[in-house]
């Protein structure tokens, strides 16, 4: 079983380096959390008179500096002047210059948006007719390329290193203070500080590259990093680095002090003191997520901050303890099963707040039931949810597990590792000298008891003793000089070498260990995908601002043509059931009006499906739901003409695609009419 150990670990090792490569190359460039909702001048419109200023409307707050926005002429010559100004409630300009010729502009923007993403993105308008322009735009988006990369990675890692911190140093004050003393925890929550604290002077100096040029030569620009000190997001990754010099000196109290202490009562004072200061430091490395990314920006950031704080402790204490657990299950030479059910309860609480706080975001960033499919967010967040309620039925079975251990009498070769742990091998110089003053006799005496003893032994553990027995009876026949001191260190090396070597061998014969060992190694490596999938999560535009994004266009769009055109993608469950509903409603008002229903595979082409129901629900007013059956005309397009839309507001449109005799699914999506 020991040399099962490595390779295990290093299999561990490459599923996480696996999964975060797969997912941050799938996630690159990756979504924002605001979004261009509308513009002035709209995109693709043709005005009769250049525009004095360029005006542009997102989701949400975004910061903006000079060059942010550039408006370039048919020629691709830069037309404004530069300098950006806030105009109204998440609405910036940037002034254009005067005697503007007739043709097609081009607007380019990149800015950041609150909760710390990089958004980029590019439209076009016309001046008293369209013409040809020579504007070539990148197809990389901000936040993509190696930078991006890179990035991410370091994301990944800063949390990874945080859970191993936090989580570590919990489980050895809460549940295993005796762990202070193996060095295995020590380097694991030494590794966790030194992976958080390198990640998080990563991020500062890709920072300025990240949500700008994205070149790798910008990363150590200077300028660009006295710019990012000066923002929400640099300001947190600062305040990070001080609460890790806090956190330096827990971990050396925690590791030094503490584990010398003999006193109970001293013992006991120290431990509520380190318990209030890891608190705390854990507190603030957790608000440093929390008031720099999606808690910060939304509905009730007051609640929600505080919420994402104790949803990041929730994780770090069970994921962060479960790494330890199985540190300490492979190698510390034992661990007591009171230790193993504390962090059981410990572990179980720490679900039960994970759960409420997960509840309450999830309803946060996604507002309602279709954007759990109809996004990219509220997919990664069923992904997200499938991968706990493994990781829970897992530890469920360790549960198990936990208690059979407790239950279990004190069994033979549990003693010989308490008994071998608590007693050291050494060889001087004086006992070689002592062994060789006996007599051939005792030690002939001796080795035949040792023979007699050894018999009723295991065949490897009686290899073990002859070995042992050999060596003291060459340390016997060693003449006492200047070399004995050197041949009796070496013997006491293979004592200790044969003895460790036992002792692993009676704790891996432990059926109830073993079974704990590979249960906690399954939940490990389920926790390691969860990490990616929650760090690639959090750089994903939410699915309550992706929605409001896309009402605010249609109603721009509705605004600029007089007609309404809604996307909604659907999925029956069955074979061949995913597909798009495209309803379009001209002229969007209160009254009668046509509408067009067309329904398209993900290719593009039309889908030929046996029926096509669409309803009407004004929920502020309880109006509705208001039926509406489409004649088809057409493969994939169906059509009425006179549907009455009884007075102006936020309607739901909701539309019921049927694929096959059995297949069949109800998609939504709210919409402004009249």
């Amino acid at each position: 079983m020991s040399q099962t150990i490595a390779p295990r670990v290093r299999t561990l090792l490459l599923l996480l380096l696996a999964v975060t490569g797969a997912l941050l190359a799938g996630s690159a460039p990756v979504s924002a959390h605001a979004a261009l909702t509308a513009s002035d001048p709209q995109q693709g419109s043709v005005v009769k008179e250049a525009p004095a200023q360029v005006s542009l409307t997102f989701s949400e707050g975004v910061a903006m500096s000079d060059g942010s926005v550039r408006v370039l002429d048919p020629k691709g010559k830069r037309v404004d002047t530069g300098k950006s100004s806030e105009q109204g409630t998440n609405t910036y300009s940037v002034k254009l210059h005067s005697g503007l010729p007739d043709g097609t502009f081009t607007v380019t923007y990149q800015v950041v948006s609150a909760d710390s993403h990089p958004v980029s993105g590019a439209f076009t308008f016309s001046i008293g007719a369209p013409s040809t322009t020579s504007v070539s735009v990148s197809d990389q988006e901000a936040g993509g390329g190696v930078v991006g990369g890179l990035y991410g990675f370091a994301r990944y890692l800063s949390y990874a290193g945080f859970i191993l911190l936090v989580g570590g140093a919990a489980f050895v004050l809460a549940c295993w203070q005796r762990g202070t003393g193996e060095r295995s925890v020590q380097r694991l929550v030494v590794s966790g500080w030194l992976a958080l604290t390198g990640a998080t002077l990563a991020m500062l100096l890709l920072r300025g590259s990240y949500t700008g040029s994205g070149k790798v030569g910008d990363i150590f620009d200077l300028s660009l990093l006295s710019d990012v000190l000066q923002t929400k997001t640099g300001a947190a990754l600062v305040s990070r680095l001080l609460l890790l010099a806090a956190g330096a000196l827990f971990i050396a109290v925690l590791f030094g002090a503490y584990e010398k202490r003999e006193d109970d009562e001293e013992k006991g004072d120290l431990t509520f003191g380190l318990a209030i200061g890891g608190f705390v430091v854990a507190a603030g490395l957790a608000a440093t997520w929390a008031m720099a990314e999606h808690a910060s920006t939304g509905i009730q950031t007051g609640i929600s901050m505080p919420v994402d704080v104790l949803h990041l402790l929730a994780v770090a204490v069970w994921l962060g303890g479960l790494s330890t657990l199985l540190v300490a299950l492979y190698r510390a030479p034992s661990i007591e099963p009171a230790a193993v059910r504390r962090f059981s309860r410990i572990a179980f609480g720490s679900v039960a707040v994970l759960a409420a706080t997960g509840i309450y975001q999830s309803w946060r960033q996604l507002g309602s039931w279709s954007a759990f499919t109809g996004t990219s967010y509220g997919q990664l967040l069923l992904v997200k949810i499938g991968l706990v309620v493994v990781l829970v039925g897992i530890a469920w079975i360790s549960r198990r597990w936990t208690a059979r251990l407790s239950q279990a009498p004190a069994t033979k070769a549990v003693k010989a590792v308490k008994t071998s742990a608590a007693t050291p091998v050494k060889a001087t110089a004086k006992t070689s000298a002592k062994a060789s003053a006996k007599t051939s006799a005792a030690a002939s005496a001796k080795a035949s008891a040792k023979t007699s003893a050894a018999t009723s032994e295991k065949s490897d553990e009686s290899e073990d003793e002859d070995r042992e027995t050999e060596d003291e009876k060459e340390s016997a026949a060693t003449p006492a000089g200047g070399g004995d001191g050197k041949r009796a260190t070496q013997l006491a090396r293979q004592r200790a070498a044969v003895a460790t070597a036992r002792d692993k061998r009676l704790r891996d014969a432990d059926p109830l260990r073993s079974g704990l060992r590979r249960s906690v190694l399954a939940e490990a490596g389920v926790a390691v995908v969860l990490l990616a999938v929650t760090t690639v999560l959090t750089s994903t535009e939410p699915g309550r601002t992706v929605e409001e994004a896309e009402a605010a266009t249609a109603a721009s769009s509705q605004e600029a043509t007089g007609a309404l055109a809604v996307d909604i993608p659907f999925d029956t469950g069955g074979k061949d059931g995913k597909g798009l509903a495209r309803v379009e409603i001209d002229p969007a008002r209160v009254g009668g009006n046509d509408m067009h229903v067309y329904v398209q595979r993900p290719n593009g082409k039309a889908f030929d499906i046996p029926e096509v129901k669409v309803s009407f629900t004004l929920k502020a007013k309880d109006i509705g739901p208001l039926p509406v059956v489409p004649d088809r005309i057409a493969t994939g397009h169906w059509t009425a003409s006179g549907v009455q839309i009884p007075m102006a507001g936020n309607w739901a449109i909701a539309v019921t695609v049927r694929t096959s005799d059995i297949d069949q699914v109800t998609v939504d999506k709210n919409a402004q009419i009249g």
